[in-house]
């Protein structure tokens, strides 16, 4: 009988051999921009639940807080290929526990879309 050891490394920094310091994904989330906030999320790392604002209107809230508002975010949105959703990708309000974003189509007007992800770097 083969035992599973599952163990948490904590590290303060990680660097490469050479040391140059890497930077790691804080925060991740694919969502479902059409359904009701409680169902939207598909996967996500460090996001504990989308608000829904408005149409195209979303806060990210992070299960963990960042350490300030100085973090990289980004978003991307779709439908898997159809023209009615490529648009824009808007990111405002960085706050250290949330990150509002936007989605909307190619005219400029807000779009729930099917098809949503953020990223965080810090």
């Amino acid at each position: 009988m083969s035992t599973v050891k599952t163990d948490t490394i904590k590290v303060d920094t990680i660097k490469t051999t050479g040391n140059v310091e890497v930077y790691t994904c804080k925060a991740w989330v694919n969502f479902d921009g059409t359904q009701t906030a409680g169902n939207m999320i598909r996967a996500s790392g460090n996001v504990s639940s989308i608000t829904d604002n408005s149409t195209g209107n979303y806060y990210v809230n992070f299960t963990a807080s960042m350490s300030d508002v100085n973090y990289a975010a980004s978003l991307n949105h779709g439908d898997y290929g159809s023209a009615s959703y490529r648009g824009w990708d808007i990111l405002f309000n960085q706050e250290t526990n949330r990150v509002r974003v936007e989605t909307r189509n190619e005219s400029g007007g807000e779009v729930d879309s099917p098809l949503v992800c953020v990223s965080v770097f810090r």
